[in-house]
């Protein structure tokens, strides 16, 4: 059974690694946006710096994702992230379409990982698409990444809370990319030990209601580990 975390409720079950299709059907009939690249300093010096990572070593994790995973506490990283053998692989500002053409772009040219994660589409709300949109940004990502390493383990996670305009969307669109759970794919929705008692961000876990404090990303490391573990202890 893959892993699944609905709400604050984490269920960690013996995973299985059957190689197969993504799971969901398409959420939209709308043709979403085409692999495009990045061409501003930043994100050209990242996907230089993480194409040359991935063919310097083997990692066993490898995270793929925005701002959200590139902004990850680097103290928090070593501690918990690095021993386990993963390559931090974000890009700030990142949507769905840019990270489908870091896949063919050399993200992936390396010894493959024992497991992704993958945490992507929050910035495609923030550019006006809707839920569905995004939701099926997300689910090319996914079917690319089955193509490219099939019957490696994803670890899609849900989008994180955000306390702006975009709140309502981000539960919509995990409420979408939950049903692609199963098969190499094992959803988890980890964002709600983020949320105080009356379900809101504070500014002890972010400033700008978006991207997160020390004390945030804490909180997202401690739910990660045992689903990471997990997933490797049957690689």
């Amino acid at each position: 059974m893959p892993l699944l975390l609905t709400g604050c409720a984490l269920i960690i079950a013996i995973p299985s690694f059957a190689e197969g299709p993504v799971a969901c059907e398409p959420f939209t009939k709308t043709v979403v946006a085409s692999p495009a690249p990045r061409d501003d300093p930043h994100s050209l010096e990242r996907l230089a710096a993480i194409n040359r990572a991935v063919k310097a070593e083997p990692y066993r994790i490898l995270f793929l994702g925005d701002s959200i995973t590139e902004r990850w506490t680097p103290e928090i990283w070593q501690e918990t992230f690095a021993p386990r053998g993963a390559l931090n692989a974000g890009i700030d500002g990142d949507r769905t379409e840019h990270l489908l053409w870091r896949l063919d772009h050399g993200n992936l040219d390396g010894t493959p990982p024992q497991v992704i994660v993958l945490l992507i589409g929050t910035n495609d709300l923030g550019h006006g698409r809707p839920p569905e949109i995004a939701a099926e940004g997300i689910r090319s990502d996914l079917i690319h990444l089955g193509e490219r390493l099939p019957g490696v383990p994803i670890l899609l996670l849900g989008l994180t809370p955000r306390s702006d305009r975009f709140r309502d969307r981000v539960v919509a669109v995990n409420g979408l990319i939950k049903t692609c759970n199963g098969g190499s794919v094992h959803y988890a929705n980890i964002g709600g030990k983020l949320l105080d008692g009356q379900g809101l961000i504070t500014r002890t876990v972010s400033l700008d209601g978006v991207h997160f404090t020390n004390d945030g990303y804490g909180r997202l490391t401690r739910q990660l580990k045992p689903l990471l573990d997990a997933l490797l202890t049957r690689r």
